[in-house]
């Protein structure tokens, strides 16, 4: 960067972990050798942040002092021998700036001699620069061959089992507070529409899926806590090989891990990958990682297959669901491998070099505080499209005939509000769209009603939730918002039959439709901009969409042949 012309400030961070080897840098003398401005950093305290502030301040005023001075190519022509010979110039300036760090004694006095000792420039004949011991210790069980692959797969296990159990108390917490403002709103605004408007198309709607926040902040805490810890390299690392079998390589592993949380900014993680058919291939498979707004939907149907006093149970299913997301997207990445071949032209050079850091122990407060911020994006992301869409369905099914007329003799208030309610939504606006593409929906075993959800999740995949609440009218004050949605799926039948809506077949195949399908426009504009056109992201529309119609028909009617129904 320095001799390409650029104007280069360089940041000192982890200086703790180097005083742990008995070592120190002169930023001075580094500062002069490089003939550019040399900043000490602590990224926990802060201490520094004002200096790297003023710094780029003067370089800003620099640069613009002397805008006429381009940028030069220096390795254009001859790449490699000019890259080896800048890695050979770094390790020498390495040996200049390091050395031995020396402490006051127990009187607080500094020996004069011993300090001089420590200015001599380190050779091979002082302090060498070997690898943390420790961790050299710990890669040996962790990069095993076949004992840290069972160990990595054993993490991610009980990563999604604490989700799903830990998240359990907070969700019951959300669900009581929800469903007692729900009826607040009822008592204060009475049973009209603008009642039902605010009771049933904004706070459950919201509600329904905040629910599900515990999970996302426990999701984004420890996969915080594995990569600071430096652990998740190690993934990278283990993951290659595997990788290198469907054309990728382990540049591929951090976009798709961060595929987990959104596919928005893991998409565009894929900038570092310096192969074209490899990123191509890359973008295109990270939406059949599970993100985050899958796991709303997830944890509701894992709710209904399982029992609710066995919350393991769930956490295994959950885990068993990343897996298989994981799984068919490798088995879909290789199928597409071999035709991506043929579309584009490129040789394939790609080589995989990562820097493994030692373990440490993880900053807590960054942890958090960074999980916060994660879970902070989400909602806002998220927040604005639920609102407007459990809006905009609460409209459709409440609507043309909003004020049905139903038979109220010898019948309770709470008889009469939901024959109102059941009248209302047979007659809706969302029930005319539904039935229009219920032909669709019997391969799956479901109707309208799913249908309707499933439509709008093309816009976000957590609208589903709330979609389900509004359209089965699931906000009793007397039990939570969960539970409530849980009883109306229970209780559920296919219209003009006695035949159960959600079953254990019905529900797989849910299940294995959202593993699948990509319902995120707002994946599909970013892959368009990453991509620089529509071919890959209507192909993954198609492609993705297609499959996990297919796949979802199997499941349901195999299910339904072996009698599990």
């Amino acid at each position: 960067m320095i001799e390409s012309n650029f104007k280069v400030i360089v940041v000192l961070t982890m200086l703790d972990i180097l005083h742990k080897k008995g070592l120190d840098i002169s930023d001075s003398k580094l500062g002069s050798i490089l003939n550019c401005k040399v900043i000490r950093l602590n990224g926990v305290t802060g201490k520094g942040v004002d200096s790297l502030l003023t710094a780029i301040n003067e370089t800003i005023n620099e640069t613009k002092e002397d805008a006429e001075k381009s940028v030069s190519n220096k390795f254009g022509t001859n790449q490699k021998s000019n890259l080896l010979e800048t890695y050979s110039a770094i390790e020498q300036i390495e040996n200049e700036v390091l050395f031995k760090k020396q402490f006051p004694d127990t009187n607080g006095k500094i020996d004069l001699q011993k300090v001089n000792e420590s200015l001599v420039i380190l050779n091979s004949n002082r302090v060498s620069n070997k690898p943390d011991a420790l961790t050299i210790k710990i890669d040996k069980i962790l990069l095993h061959k076949y004992l840290g692959l069972a160990i990595f797969f054993l993490v991610m296990a009980v990563t999604f089992t604490s989700i799903f159990w830990l998240a359990a108390p907070l969700m019951d917490l959300i669900n009581n507070f929800f469903s007692a403002l729900s009826a607040s709103a009822v008592s204060i605004l009475g049973d009209g529409w603008i009642g039902d408007l605010v009771s049933n198309g904004i706070i459950s709607g919201l509600g329904s899926v905040l629910v599900f926040l515990p999970q996302i902040l426990i999701l984004f805490l420890i996969l915080g806590l594995l990569e600071d810890s430096g652990y998740l390299a190690r993934g990278a690392m283990l993951i290659d090989k595997p990788l290198s079998k469907i054309g990728l390589n382990g540049k591929s592993f951090v976009p798709m891990l961060s595929g987990f949380a959104c596919a928005i900014p893991a998409i565009m993680a894929t900038r570092t990958i310096t192969n074209k058919r490899e990123r191509l291939l890359t973008i295109f498979i990270i939406p059949l990682m599970s993100c985050s707004a899958r796991l709303p939907v997830y944890a509701l149907l894992i709710a209904f297959l399982t029992p609710s006093n066995r919350p393991w149970i769930g956490g295994i299913v959950l885990a068993s669901i990343y897996i298989f997301s994981i799984t068919g997207s490798v088995i879909i990445a290789a199928i597409i491998n071999k035709f991506q071949s043929r579309l584009i032209k490129e040789k394939d050079n790609s080589s995989f070099i990562l820097e493994l850091p030692t373990y440490k122990r993880p900053k807590l407060n960054i942890v958090v505080f960074n999980t916060i911020k994660n879970a902070k994006q989400y909602v806002k992301k998220a927040g604005p499209v639920i609102l407007c869409f459990s809006m905009v369905l609460w409209l459709l099914t409440y609507f043309p005939n909003y004020n049905p007329d139903v038979n109220e003799s010898n019948k309770s208030p709470e008889e009469i509000s939901r024959l109102k309610d059941a009248e209302r939504i047979s007659t809706s606006y969302a029930s005319y769209m539904g039935k229009f593409i219920a032909p669709v929906m019997v391969p799956l075993g479901l109707d309208w009603r799913v249908g309707v959800s499933l439509i709008a999740t093309f816009a976000a995949r957590e609208v589903f939730v709330s979609s389900l609440a509004l359209i089965f009218k699931v906000t009793d004050s007397e039990e939570n918002l969960q539970n409530s949605i849980l009883t109306a799926m229970k209780e559920a039948t296919i219209e003009g039959t006695n035949q159960k809506l959600f079953t254990v077949a019905t529900t797989t195949g849910l299940i294995i439709f959202f593993v699948f399908a990509l319902q995120c426009l707002s994946t599909v504009a970013i892959a368009k901009k990453e991509t620089g056109g529509w071919r890959i992201p209507l192909l993954q529309i198609v492609i993705f969409t297609s499959v996990a119609y297919v796949l979802s028909s199997i499941a349901v009617n195999g299910l339904r042949a072996l009698g599990i129904n």
